[in-house]
């Protein structure tokens, strides 16, 4: 049986004493053990391989929720994926959310083994009813504000904080439309407040941890018939949960009971990248996470992670002469082809025919979008022809997250790959803080110098 292994944070170098790993190396050598050494026979990981078309291999996480969503279930998957699961769990009950308690145990569910994930509010076990755990009255609820409190003297990293805000107030947000009431007139039933926070701070702890460069998620299935809750009966998908998951793929099956909950629901609007098919990957584990009822089919959540290959690496360029335009116009247009989608938008001066001078406008853009971009050209330059071809580029892959520093937090960018890694940080951000504190921009980039982002 393999022995479980725990997240590297130091080396030994022969003959010498422990040296400290810089975070993200420590979190890509936890990756290699993981893939390489908890799965044996798997494909090694190499963080700077190139593929045949010049892509680089991205870790990702592929969500099946063929039995919709819940928080819990995506706790319990994510939860398959760590490397020791005793220690994640130690770690879940070490956050502090207030009387609650973390538990999980091996089930069955139509034959397959899976993980069901158990949390407790003093002791008392979630039920179906804690799932809508909205109100809009005035006795013993916790609102918003205080939830946001409560958050903030969680023991979590910064980034998962914001994380968990995120994902309450898309579930504020969407109970204030159902109930017709503003988001800070929402209130939530305290025993379904603590179970809600312990399911959301898990996974996005969880995710925080693992790390995915991108999470695909397969269509939403629902459910069908109806729920029982405060409220009385509500059809299935719950109102909240069908405006948590407008733009999403979904259908509701054959099972008439509430599969994905409107936490499941806010969980997946924030964290998944795209919904659609399983991509071509290599996978290295799968996890289960199980429901608590038992269908005819087996009641889980699986999780699949691995390598997908990056193929962001084609691009198309579109530019256009223009030598009768007003440097106003040209910003204008080049303004409105950044907010239609393009990659990248520049201008340059050059010599036309005639020894016009002249602006050769140029746009960056995917495969996907290039007749829109070149109508777009068509509509807000004077240019009577649009020229186009196709680029290759080399990309690294990017990150961002946010770091608490003395003057507040601070938002990064991280890129690596090809055995380069650099993190820089948010110019509005550096901006407002030299602003405050009356100092020059160069100032505050030596302070923050230093400082490690989490």
């Amino acid at each position: 049986r393999q022995r479980p292994l725990t997240p590297l944070t130091s080396v030994r170098i022969r003959y010498g004493s422990p040296q400290k790993l810089p975070r993200h190396v420590s979190r890509q050598l936890s990756f290699f053990l993981q893939v390489n050494v908890a799965n044996p026979g798997n494909v090694k990981y190499n963080r700077d391989a190139s593929s045949e078309n010049g892509g680089i291999p991205m870790k990702t996480l592929y969500l099946d929720c063929g039995m919709g969503a819940a928080g819990d279930m995506l706790t319990a998957a994510l939860l398959e994926l760590t490397l020791d699961r005793d220690a994640a769990l130690a770690e879940l009950n070490a956050i502090g959310i207030p009387h609650v308690t973390y538990s999980y145990e091996t089930v069955s569910r139509c034959g397959i083994r899976g993980t069901h994930m158990s949390v407790k509010v003093d002791g008392q076990e979630e039920s179906d009813a804690m799932h809508h755990h909205h109100h809009h009255e005035d006795h013993h609820h916790s609102v918003l504000e205080q939830i946001a409190h409560m958050v903030g003297h969680l023991a979590l990293p910064e980034a998962v904080k914001q994380d968990i805000l995120a994902v309450y107030q898309l579930l504020a947000e969407a109970e204030s439309r159902v109930h017709g009431v503003p988001v800070t007139q929402i209130h939530f039933h305290e025993v379904g407040t603590m179970d809600a926070l312990a399911d959301i701070a898990a996974v996005c702890l969880l995710l925080h941890r693992l790390g995915p460069e991108q999470i695909i998620a397969s269509p939403v299935c629902t459910g069908s018939g109806q729920v029982r809750c405060a409220h009385g009966l509500l059809p299935v998908p719950a109102p909240a949960t069908a405006l948590l998951l407008q733009g999403v793929p979904v259908y509701s099956g054959t099972i008439r009971a509430e599969l994905c909950t409107p936490t499941g629901a806010a969980l997946l609007k924030h964290f998944v990248t795209r919904f659609g098919e399983m991509p071509v990957m290599t996978v290295n584990t799968v996890g289960y996470g199980m429901g608590t009822k038992e269908f005819d089919t087996a009641n889980c959540l699986r999780a699949f992670w691995g390598e997908t290959e990056n193929t962001d690496n084609q691009v198309w360029e579109l530019n256009c002469n223009l030598d009768d335009m007003t440097a106003e116009s040209i910003a204008f247009a080049m303004e409105v082809l950044l907010r239609a989608g393009a990659l990248d938008v520049w201008a340059a001066p050059i010599t036309m025919k005639k020894s016009r001078l002249g602006t050769l406008l140029t746009v960056l853009c995917r495969p996907a979008n290039r007749e829109e971009m070149a109508a777009l050209l068509l509509r807000h330059t004077t240019t009577i022809g649009v020229r186009e071809h196709a680029c290759r580029r080399y990309t690294l892959s990017r990150t961002a997250g946010v770091t608490s520093t003395p003057y507040g937090d601070v938002r990064y960018k991280t890129s690596q790959g090809y055995g380069v890694t650099r993190t820089k940080y948010e110019y509005e951000d550096l901006a407002r803080i030299a602003a405050d504190h009356k100092l020059s921009l160069a100032q505050v980039q030596a302070i923050l110098k230093d400082i490690q982002p989490e």
